[in-house]
């Protein structure tokens, strides 16, 4: 399964770009990033069975392995894709949020957005060796 990251506005040459980039490079599934301006643009286009994760502030918030298990029963149940919509500093479209299957939220708090694409490559990084069996993720 791919795991897919639709981010608007453009990350440049960043602190953020490089945290980015140190995970992706991490992660030993299929991943792709996809950059789109602030406003307006065309999503890539969808292909086959795809679970669309809006980032939101008011949605769920989920542990690492909880999030570890979604992908893999994502996976199991045949999607090719988990697509994850970040929303420039005004957030989602209603578009983009009337075709999310599930909110996934980093807190109550408001995250710059940039910040919140380093973040969730962590987390995917985490999630795939969660599921690998790799010693990364630990808990107290």
């Amino acid at each position: 399964m791919r795991l897919h990251i639709v981010a608007r506005g453009k990350i440049g040459r960043s602190p953020e770009a490089e945290i980015v980039n140190r995970y992706v490079k991490r992660i030993a599934w299929d991943m792709k990033i996809s950059e789109l301006p602030d406003q307006g643009g065309k999503a890539p286009k969808l292909d086959g069975l795809t679970k669309i994760i809006a980032m939101d502030e008011k949605g769920e918030t989920w542990t690492s392995k909880k999030f570890a298990g979604l992908l893999s029963t994502w996976r199991d149940d045949g999607a090719r894709e988990a697509r994850f919509l970040i929303g420039a500093a005004d957030g989602l479209s209603a578009e983009e949020r009337a075709s999310a299957d599930h909110f996934f939220s980093f807190g109550k708090a408001t995250w710059p957005h940039m910040m919140a694409r380093a973040m969730l490559a962590e987390q995917l990084f985490r999630a795939t060796s969660i599921l690998a069996g790799h010693p990364y993720h630990r808990e107290g």
